[in-house]
């Protein structure tokens, strides 16, 4: 199968949706795919076994001129225009010129060469998939990849996002499920989350999970702060607002509270950024040698190592009646095979995966439930009980899994 890919970011020091993108492309190639690659990173991208074409920026178009026009403009009278511009098209001029360089670069390319034209977003732009609505000839294989809802109103709750345009951003993902022959989700949470506002986004959904990264750790070492013979529990990610740690730190000054002697062997790692939660995250963290925070972002390939070697790896979600979405890092955290703490709602994509019966979970703000759960997770490391995680999981994120997907949806 010859697979064209439009990606707008494979940079995996970049975001979440550039490590997601380029382990997927990854796993693709490892699956036996033939793969053309275009991408439009801002920078040369180096794949093994393919070479990643960087998309050039249009500098001729007149929605680039506008957009410089309006930095301008911007800085000269000291207001920002943005939100006022965006209710009226519905999205920016650099979103118009980033479509239009992608659609520039695909259009000397002949269809009759693919079987399928996979594109893949980041963040709330979807700009990859804006190029293949102008781009009708390529959208009878189309499988246009919805990694997360879109648009922001059509996040579950305690989600409260809101953008400029979202009457046009809410048109134009509806077309995209109209023009789509297929589209992609990471979970069949977000596939059934996604089917409730329009029948298409449920009938033309096929469910590709996220894949593992490589894990390649060239004169990687554990750093100071991680003593690797500890009961260490990881969490690694960006603390949104909705993520909120302060329950999980509760908890865990509970657990040493009722059991003292776990003190000396206990650690606390919180990883990544969380900005919307200082400066009382540090505070708190500051005041123990039990919790390490570090709020920049780390290497990736020193995370992975973290998550390699710690006891216990947290996927911490919003206090939520559902949660839809699939992190990124979870087929990182079944790679490394390590116990997973789940805390999230019971109706989530985490949660159907581990199983109904997988022992380490709690609701994000059940401090007595987390605390007890701790417990059970330090009386687990010191006895040195393996818990792996089920056999299944390991070949749901795998590129056979994927491979045997991909076939099937072709082959209908």
């Amino acid at each position: 199968m010859r697979i064209l890919v439009l990606a707008e970011t494979l940079d995996i020091a970049g975001s979440s949706a550039g490590k997601a993108n380029y382990a997927f492309i990854k796993s693709l190639l490892t699956a036996g795919f033939e793969i053309t690659v275009y991408h439009y990173t801002y920078k040369e991208i180096h794949l093994a076994g393919v070479k990643p074409i960087l998309i050039q920026e249009r500098k001729t178009d007149l929605n680039y001129w506008l957009s410089r026009g309006q930095r301008v403009l911007q800085r000269i009278t000291q207001r920002n225009f943005s939100k006022s511009l965006e209710n009226r098209f519905g999205f920016s001029f650099t979103f118009f010129n980033d479509v239009n360089s992608m659609v520039a670069a695909l259009k000397p390319l002949h269809i009759k060469d693919y079987d399928l034209v996979l594109t893949l977003s980041k963040g709330a732009s979807y700009r990859t998939h804006a190029a293949l609505l102008k781009l009708p000839e390529w959208q009878a294989k189309w499988l246009a990849y919805i990694h997360d809802p879109y648009p922001f109103h059509w996040y579950p709750k305690p989600y409260d996002w809101q953008q400029p345009g979202s009457v046009q951003k809410e048109a134009f993902f509806k077309r995209v499920a109209q023009k789509a022959k297929w589209l992609g989700y990471p979970s069949q949470c977000l596939q059934d989350w996604m089917g409730t506002f329009e029948a298409n986004f449920k009938t033309k959904g096929i469910v590709l999970p996220h894949q593992a990264s490589e894990a390649v750790f060239v004169e990687k070492v554990l750093p100071e702060f991680f003593n690797p013979v500890h009961f260490n529990v990881l969490h690694a990610g960006n603390l949104l607002k909705q993520r909120n740690p302060f329950p999980l730190i509760q908890a865990w000054n509970l657990f040493l509270a009722q059991h003292p002697e776990a003190e000396a062997q206990a650690k606390l790692l919180l990883i990544g950024p969380g900005a919307y939660h200082e400066p009382e995250l540090s505070k708190v963290c500051s005041g123990t040698e039990t919790i390490y925070r570090y709020s920049g972002s780390m290497d990736y390939e020193q995370v992975r190592l973290l998550e390699q070697h710690s006891a216990v790896n947290i996927v911490l979600e919003a206090a939520a009646e559902v949660s839809p979405f699939l992190p990124a890092k979870f087929p990182n955290l079944v790679q490394a095979n390590r116990t997973v703490l789940h805390l999230g709602p019971k109706h989530s994509e985490v949660r159907q995966l581990l199983g109904e019966n997988y022992p380490f979970v709690a609701e994000a703000d059940d401090v007595k439930l987390i605390a007890f759960r701790l417990k059970e997770l330090y009386d687990q490391w010191k006895n040195h009980t393996v818990f792996n995680l089920d056999v299944k999981l390991h070949n749901y994120f795998s590129p056979s899994y994927l491979r045997a997907t991909l076939i099937e949806l072709i082959s209908k």
